[in-house]
């Protein structure tokens, strides 16, 4: 019993320093962290969301991203081809009706990036359970439109699906990943800006689906609606806040000026609470 709560401990820590640290460099960042606790490796590799990877599927001209949903062993599932690189003869795969809705759920998406996005990538993953099927939704976006600037956005969606008839139970778990570096001019390092973070959030709804298609409908409309929520978030957390420090420490405006407002805004909210009363 000691044994289990030293490393649930372990865990909890290492988790919450993880969400402490730059995700930028997080693989950087859990293999330390792998050096520094062995024992934990597949519990850690399993919990720990890394920047999304992409690579280039040769039979099919185009490219897909990779994470542990479509691992299997040192082998990545293409969305497009179904098949594995390298080559790997008896890889999981999803069942025929799977595999459908699967191929067209890229196609879904693939026009949401681009409506989005203006570009990135996009992948779809789909597996069979028991008694219904889960799936992970994947984009990412890099910028490096300029020297003194760049910037990456990930998004990982995982969605369970259990079919009810003509309902279905969508339980959707997402993480974006968000990093932006701005440099000094001509790209002064010392003068560097780095805003970075993650968020995870959930969402859990009971749908009407009478075929295939409507599956591809509700989860498209999760998780479109899952990402304005947290990108309007994060725009707050890291810019909004960002905004207030600095403005604290110096205004962009002359404090008389600031100050006359203040009082204008004091003494119209008097008026117009005096009229009421």
């Amino acid at each position: 019993m000691t044994d289990y709560d030293e490393n649930d401990q372990q865990m909890d820590c290492a988790l919450d320093l993880m969400r402490r640290l730059p995700p930028q460099n997080v693989e950087e960042n859990l293999i330390t962290l792998l050096e520094v606790l062995p024992e934990l490796t597949e519990d850690l590799l399993s919990a720990i969301d890394q920047p999304l990877k992409i690579r280039q599927d040769a039979q099919a001209g185009k490219e897909y991203l990779v994470c542990d949903y479509n691992r299997d062993g040192d082998s990545y599932r293409s969305p497009w081809s179904n098949e594995y690189d390298p080559p790997l003869a008896d890889g999981n795969v999803p069942s025929d009706r799977l595999r459908k809705l699967e191929m067209a759920a890229n196609e879904a998406f693939d026009t949401y990036k681009e409506l989005y996005y203006e570009g990135g990538v996009s992948s779809v993953y789909l597996w069979d359970m028991d008694d219904s099927f889960a799936g992970v939704v994947l984009i990412k976006k890099v910028n490096d439109g300029t020297v003194r600037s760049k910037g990456s956005w990930d998004s990982i969606h995982v969605i369970e699906v259990v079919e009810k008839g003509r309902q279905a139970r969508y339980k959707l778990t997402s993480t974006v990943m968000l990093y932006t570096v701005a440099s000094g001019a001509k790209g002064d390092r010392q003068n560097e800006i780095n805003l970075s973070g993650s968020l995870t959030r959930q969402d859990e709804r009971d749908l009407p689906s009478e075929d295939a298609n409507a599956h591809i409908v509700n989860m498209g409309r999760m998780v479109e609606d899952m990402e304005f929520k947290m990108r309007n978030a994060l725009q707050e957390v890291y810019f909004g806040k960002t905004r207030d420090i600095v403005n604290g420490l110096r205004s962009a405006s002359d404090l008389s000026e600031s100050k006359n407002r203040e009082r204008l805004q004091r003494d119209l909210f008097g008026q117009l609470k005096s009229r009421k009363d």
